[in-house]
């Protein structure tokens, strides 16, 4: 055959096979196989398609010379008889090769459309489907396997299974590696996926690696302002964003910023992207009004290209929402999320996802104005959204339920808060693995509420629950192990008094942070204060300032002078002095928190009425009485405008209210107000809890001081028997329980009795006191005073003598 001719394809050959009806019937046996094969590889095709590809086939065949053809049907006669079983044969094979990898493209592209619907179990069961198909098909370092690998991982990124996200990734480098170039883009976006998953496991140093290793690529591969260099710029923004390093994190977004800047036009989309990106990290940072100023940007450039109902201005209108929102102008922050809500409204079905997103929105708005009943009506609009138009096991009706629940959780309701956040978890344990860090952030959520329902060995149970899923997930640098330890630690210092396992569990938080966080970063200070109250807790009260200084020095190298968290720490420092009764200087520093929280917060917010209840707490101690029912008052106006009637914290300022009158000799008064903190207490609170027994202490008090001893021994019991079923049998908390008892036996003239609970006294404080604390003396001193009345001079000397000798050492 001359060159002239052309080549002839398999599918011209089938053609003259299906065309040239005399050949095949010449040759007997073979008909049938022939046509077979024909039928195969038009398989799918329509009969028109078929009819032109045949009358195309036979113009080209008959307007070459005649031996073009000949030649066709001689190699067709040879085959025939030397090997046309092998042609068959092989073009069945070839045929069934392209059948199958049409049926692995089918099963990879159902694949996607699961993982875009979030259907993840579907995605891989087909992603896995497709790879056993190709894996008997093609070469094991075909590009099919490489991009099939990166997408489970990706999958799996999203589930919260790094270790298989990893390990897919990996697979999927292993074979870029050796068949692709080494500076290839491809390379880059899978560095880039690598370092998406270290950054979510908390190893940032690892994230880092591989985002450089990605950026290195697209330096080499693109020209210097190529957009594509702006997203791994972008990526290494994010990390040191979410490392609290700032500085970097904006240093990052302004290189994408200027490659965007010089390569785009200066209203393109994406400069908007990084406008926004930008405004989240100085919000972040506490700096608003630059948040604000490129949100701003953003928002000009989307309402150049956008339409004035389009979704992403909704977007933007949400963060600037935000924005207010953090700088408590809940106000503005409420316009802004209605604005978002109008458009929604307009564009979208009225069960459209992203509406249930902006309700979320309006709801944290008018839960941080303290309106729970507002916030709650929006939490559940967005609930009835999500319950309408999402699986019943999806993750974002478990994030409603978790809001929901914190909603309760602040106004008391723990039981209710409890079944919503079972509801959220229930839907985690069937979306996510067993090790998803979200299981733990629920379990510990779980453990707060026992916490606070005075169910500390519950609590306990959730917070080392969510500590053994961390700790299986291998997240030893994340901070979200920190805060597990930070939860455990909590328990033990603030519920069960036992603090020398509280000092581990936060210094194990410590030794997280210091490797994970930058030296100033809140989560860091948040641990220096817990830390400082444990110290407050056992009476070493320099050591206690001395860690809540630290942590101001933090605050101030970090955050805005008028930052709310700077309010919280004068306010801890404030309750030190008081407890030290250097009265000026704590009101010095209550005056501090006043003055941030004047700036930053709306006059009736809860931390205002705490503030006041603590300076009136010091006028009491100061004995200026007047002052502090004025104080007093004031914290009762701001939490009767914003609280429940039932709120715990009205039962808190009812004690000491009570307490004020009690020692102002007005008796009658002080009962009272125990008594509404009481009936409070009883209604909110369980049985058992801690308040509950601090108020009949409090009632024990007054009737002792009215000479009604066997009520005050009443209600002591009642406190005693709390106490005895929620704490350890040498919590400090025993010791004036046990102490008060003594003294009315003291008095009903029941010595034996007396001294027996000096004795417990003496036995819980040698458990956490150091041998010279001062209210050793104290006891020593009252032992003494019980064997003098029981007669027994000698003894009464002894301890006499050991109450002395403290004494005089602490005035060394």
């Amino acid at each position: 055959m001359s060159k002239n001719q052309g080549n002839i394809s398999i599918r011209e050959i089938l053609f003259c096979l299906a065309s040239i009806s005399d050949v095949s019937k010449s040759i007997p046996g073979i008909t049938a196989e022939i046509q077979t094969t024909v039928n195969v590889f038009l398989l799918g095709r329509d009969e028109n398609h078929v009819n032109t590809d045949q009358r195309r086939w036979r113009k080209r065949m008959f307007r070459r010379p005649l031996n073009s053809c000949h030649w066709i049907l001689i190699s067709m006669f040879i085959l025939t008889i030397l090997s046309l079983p092998l042609v068959v044969l092989l073009s069945k094979k070839f045929i069934e090769r392209t059948l199958k990898l049409r049926e692995a493209a089918a099963l990879t592209e159902a694949a996607s459309k699961y993982q875009k619907d979030a259907r993840y179990s579907e995605a891989l069961v087909n992603y896995q489907r497709a790879l056993d198909i190709q894996s008997k098909i093609l070469s094991p370092t075909h590009s099919e396997f490489a991009s099939n690998y990166r997408k489970q991982g990706s999958i799996y990124g999203k589930m919260g299974d790094h270790s298989r996200a990893l390990e897919n990734y990996n697979r999927a480098l292993e074979i870029q590696e050796k068949t692709l170039p080494m500076l290839h883009p491809s390379l880059g976006t899978t560095y880039n996926d690598i370092g998406v998953v270290y950054s979510n496991m908390g190893e940032y140093s690892k994230a880092l690696e591989y985002y450089n290793k990605a950026l290195a690529i697209r330096e080499k591969a693109f020209p210097p302002l190529h957009p594509k260099l702006a997203t791994p710029y972008s990526n290494i923004a994010s990390l040191y964003h979410q490392m609290g390093e700032h500085s970097r994190a904006l240093e990052n977004y302004n290189k994408a910023l200027d490659i965007k800047q010089k390569s785009l036009s200066e209203t393109h989309p994406k400069l908007a992207t990084t406008y926004n990106n930008i405004a989240t990290l100085y919000s972040d940072m506490g700096e608003y009004s630059r948040a604000l100023e490129n949100y701003n940007k953003a928002l000009d450039i989307e309402q150049r290209n956008l339409s004035v109902l389009h979704p992403d201005l909704a977007s933007t209108y949400n963060n600037i929402g935000s924005v207010y929102s953090h700088m408590s102008d809940q106000s503005r922050a409420l316009e802004n999320y209605n604005k978002a809500l109008e458009i929604l409204q307009k564009v979208l079905p009225e069960m459209h996802p992203r509406l249930a997103s902006t309700y979320n929105n309006i709801a944290g708005s008018y839960y941080k104005m303290s309106n729970y009943s507002k916030a709650l009506e929006n939490y559940n609009k967005a609930l009835a959204i999500l319950q309408k138009v999402l699986p019943e096991k999806h993750l974002h009706l478990a994030s409603t339920y978790n809001n929901i629940a914190v909603m309760y959780f602040v106004t008391g309701k723990h039981s209710k808060a409890l079944d919503n956040y079972s509801k959220a978890l229930a839907i985690q344990q069937k979306a996510h693995p067993e090790t998803h860090p979200h299981l733990a952030k629920t379990y510990n959520n779980i453990g707060i509420v026992y916490s606070h329902m005075g169910e500390y060995a519950r609590a306990l149970e959730h917070h080392k629950k969510a500590l053994a899923i961390q700790q299986k997930a291998q997240l030893r640098k994340n901070p979200d192990l920190a805060l597990t330890y930070n939860n455990i630690a909590n328990i033990y210092d603030k519920n069960m008094g036992e603090y020398s396992r509280a000092l581990e569990n936060y210094k194990k938080a410590v030794e997280i942070l210091q490797k994970a966080l930058p030296e100033d970063h809140p989560d860091l200070a948040s641990i220096y204060n817990n830390i400082a109250g444990v110290y407050s807790a056992i009476g070493e009260r320099t050591r206690a300032l001395k860690n809540y200084y630290k942590v101001l020095k933090m605050q101030q190298r970090s955050l805005p002078v008028s930052h709310p968290n700077l309010a919280a720490t004068y306010n801890n420092i404030a309750t030190v002095y008081s407890a030290m009764n250097k009265y000026t200087r704590a009101l010095e520093y209550y005056n501090k928190t006043l003055d941030i929280q004047f700036k930053a917060l709306p006059e009736t917010h809860p931390n205002i009425a705490t503030t006041y209840h603590g300076i009136g707490m010091v006028h009491s101690g100061m004995a200026e009485y007047a002052k502090a029912l004025e104080n007093y008052d004031k914290a009762l106006t701001i939490q009767h405008k914003v609280l429940p009637k039932m709120h715990p914290s009205l039962a808190t300022t009812y004690n000491d209210v009570g307490l004020l009158f009690s020692k102002m000799g007005d008796y009658a008064r002080a009962l009272e107000y125990y008594n509404k903190a009481l009936e409070i207490q009883q209604k909110a609170l369980p049985v058992m809890h801690p308040h509950v027994a601090e108020t009949y202490n409090n009632l024990g008090l007054v009737y002792s001081q009215l000479g009604d001893y066997s009520r005050a021994l009443e209600n002591y019991e009642k406190e005693l028997a709390i106490q005895l079923k929620i704490l350890p049998a040498t919590h400090p908390r025993l010791a004036p329980t046990y102490q008060n008892m003594a003294l009315v036996y003291y008095k009903l003239g029941l010595h034996s009795k007396s001294l027996e609970n000096l004795s417990k006294v003496l036995d819980i404080q040698r458990n956490y006191l150091p041998a010279s604390h001062k209210d050793f003396a104290i006891t020593y001193h009252k032992i003494g005073e019980v064997y003098k009345k029981l007669g027994m001079d000698s003894k009464a000397q002894e301890y006499n003598k050991m109450a002395l000798e403290i004494n005089q050492t602490m005035m060394k």
